[in-house]
């Protein structure tokens, strides 16, 4: 089998996965409100990939990651870096929307994290960046970098080596919904990534 079939039927086993999954309620509140698990988007071969916190409203609805909002302004970060969003696969850690868009809690970070785990082993990127607080935070675990974990406003835009893969914290795109100076320290965070799109 061609390794880009390869890769689409690991992801298709990973949605079935997401699809069929009851292992926090969040599965249970997305079914009662009609809502769709937001898996990931983009290109099944990409060289970075985007790990955010958890579907919004609109994500919920449509199953697309970063589509309000914040969505607007990841796309002006990648322009800004010569990037475009079909050559950057997008994900989050959760895969279903926490009521109220509360923040992750630590059981549904622990229940969901193993399906973004086999994506980046299907994916195999050069770049993670993980954009906000719990993104970082369980990402930086799980590569080693526990001692590393600071808040956002300290370590965003540093690059951190493990193997194969560099792993980059970044501000959330939303931050620059509510406060429109943050958008240009964002894409000056966002230029390192040129060196992952040739």
């Amino acid at each position: 089998m061609p390794k880009d079939q390869e890769i689409e039927k690991e992801l298709k086993k990973i949605k079935d996965e997401v699809l069929a999954c009851e292992k926090c309620p969040l599965a249970r509140y997305r079914r009662e409100n009609g809502f769709c698990p937001v898996i990931g988007k983009g290109s099944h071969s990409a060289k970075i990939m985007f790990v955010g916190e958890a579907p919004g409203a609109n994500e919920a609805k449509t199953g697309h990651p970063f589509c309000g909002a914040a969505g607007k302004i990841l796309d002006e970060l990648l322009e800004s870096a010569r990037l475009k969003r079909e050559e950057v696969y997008i994900c989050n850690i959760l895969k279903d929307r926490p009521p109220q868009n509360r923040n992750p809690e630590s059981q549904e970070i622990k229940a969901c994290t193993p399906y973004l785990e086999k994506q980046i082993e299907v994916i195999k990127p050069k770049a993670i960046c993980a954009l906000g607080n719990f993104a970082a935070a369980f990402l930086m675990e799980k590569y080693g970098l526990k001692d590393e974990i600071k808040g956002i406003s300290k370590i965003h835009g540093k690059t951190f080596k493990i193997g194969a893969i560099t792993l980059i914290p970044l501000y959330h795109p939303a931050v620059a919904v509510y406060n429109a100076n943050m958008k240009n320290i964002l894409k000056q965070d966002f230029q390192f990534l040129k060196d992952f799109s040739d």
